[in-house]
């Protein structure tokens, strides 16, 4: 069986040591990244199965990167930095980090931590739905065989709303995809709702994604019929 990649960004040599030691002797493969660059293309191509992240990089600022890396993998984020600041931590956290773990750190509290977020991870990474598939890993969306094309933007919205159950709120929604400052940004979410139902709905007269008035969105499915997940069979 092969063992879980953890991507490890984090620009101090003593602390990739210390994470790769410990990593590795938990049986984890280890990704390791110095730079928040690096770890953005890494998630895009190498598919971690978690991230540990420290905020204070070189070349971008840390909550970005964290916002960016949930916009564009399902992997749970641990953010473990030496940055022990309340409105650092609430931002992370916000902006799409499952959770946060300041240095130093105890590393058997390290391991459960991770280990926990593994767990609570969703284990259905395809979604099938009546001719819809939305394979997550593979950031891929097919409608009866033929690929459609989303923009990053959409993909993001579409994954946000088919992994999540009921109604999703307008400020949520766009809060998971965007960050903590575009919450109130509904002309734009609007756009990009528009455009991605365009696309998966192709003038059928019925919709994936469903309008609740005043509250948000629901993904309902292709033809309205419940999403069945891959963990589901």
């Amino acid at each position: 069986m092969r063992a879980d990649r953890v991507l490890v960004c984090d620009p101090s040599p003593q602390a990739q040591r210390a994470l790769r030691v410990i990593l590795r002797d938990a049986g984890y493969d280890v990704l390791m990244t110095a730079c928040g660059r690096d770890a953005l293309d890494a998630a895009a191509h190498e598919r971690p199965r978690a991230v540990i992240l420290e905020l204070a990089l070189p070349d971008l600022d840390g909550i970005e990167v964290c916002r960016r890396l949930r916009g564009n993998v399902d992997a749970p984020i641990l953010v473990v930095s030496e940055l022990d600041d309340d409105e650092k931590k609430i931002s992370a956290l916000t902006c799409g980090a499952d959770d946060y773990v300041t240095k130093p750190f105890n590393p058997g509290e390290l391991l459960a931590r991770l280990a926990a977020r593994l767990r609570a991870a969703p284990s259905a990474l395809r979604i099938e739905n009546d001719g819809l598939v939305i394979d997550l890993a593979a950031h891929v969306v097919t409608l009866d065989g033929e690929e459609v094309r989303l923009t990053a933007t959409e993909f993001a919205l579409l994954r946000v709303l088919a992994t999540t159950r009921g109604t999703v709120s307008y400020r949520t929604l766009a809060r998971k995809v965007w960050g903590v400052h575009r919450g109130e940004n509904g002309s734009r979410l609007r756009a990009h709702m528009a455009n991605l139902r365009g696309k998966l709905d192709r003038g059928s007269g019925t919709s994936v994604i469903r309008t609740d008035i005043g509250l948000g969105y629901r993904f309902v499915g292709h033809k309205g019929t419940p999403a069945a997940r891959a963990g589901d069979r």
